[in-house]
């Protein structure tokens, strides 16, 4: 699937690790099969467009690599990722210039072709809210990527904040007029938090998923913590 113009895409990693380690997997096309291990680099995709896109015959959701789809010739963007597995990560998007409502309003990201693996649909933004911090994990048996699955807080982040809308119980919200190129003045890039499960060829834990869930234990929660935020908590110096 191609990309309809550029978009402006930054991984940023929370550990620099001190060692770097050799990358065996040479797969850098999102639709394309890739068995990896700890510290390699995995390519991934995530696609934008309307959710009736991401279903064939309006009733079976398809990898955007499907090409019964055909995402290429439909109103869509394409958004490539190659962060280094079993690391957390913060990926932006920033939306300056690119605003997903423009594109449907949804996102689904995905792997592979004859293994196959894509993520629910995620809401992302309409005329009238945006969502701006999502956390994706990433699932991997033996190496191979087995399920991409968005984790929510239930709004947890967002309560008691009365400048943010609960959307569904599950997504923390901004006022679309708020963004900067919307009317607004807010930075309301995309940040998403990655992490990974599973094992990796070798029978390796991938552990960074866990320690996501338990990184309020550690000093290291607070600067992760405002890395996350720091695409949504600045909506709040406006009030």
């Amino acid at each position: 699937m191609a990309a309809k113009g550029a978009l402006w895409l930054m991984m940023l990693p929370l550990v620099v690790p001190v060692v770097i380690a050799t990358n065996t997997n040479n797969v850098y096309q999102p639709c394309a099969d890739a068995k990896i291990q700890r510290s390699d680099g995995f390519t991934f995709g995530i696609a934008f467009s309307s959710r009736e896109s991401f279903f064939f015959n309006q009733s079976l959701q398809l990898s955007p690599c499907d090409h019964r789809l055909s995402l290429s010739s439909s109103n869509s963007q394409l958004a490539l990722f190659r962060p280094k597995v079993d690391e957390i990560s913060l990926l932006t998007i920033n939306t300056s210039s690119f605003f997903p409502d423009s594109y449907g309003g949804y996102m689904v990201a995905f792997a592979g072709r004859k293994y196959a693996a894509r993520s629910p649909l995620a809401f992302v933004a309409n005329s009238t809210y945006t969502v701006t911090s999502f956390t994706l994990v990433l699932e991997f048996q033996k190496g191979r990527l087995q399920n991409l699955y968005w984790k929510r807080d239930g709004c947890s982040s967002c309560k008691g904040k009365s400048n943010f809308v609960c959307l569904n119980k599950q997504d923390c919200a901004i006022r679309t007029s708020s963004c900067k190129g919307r009317g607004g003045a807010v930075d309301c890039s995309l940040g998403i938090q990655l992490a990974f499960s599973g094992t990796d060829k070798h029978l390796s834990v991938l552990n960074s998923w866990y320690e996501v869930e338990n990184l309020r234990q550690y000093s290291l929660y607070g600067l992760y913590s405002n890395l996350r935020d720091s695409l949504t908590s600045q909506y709040n110096k406006f009030f």
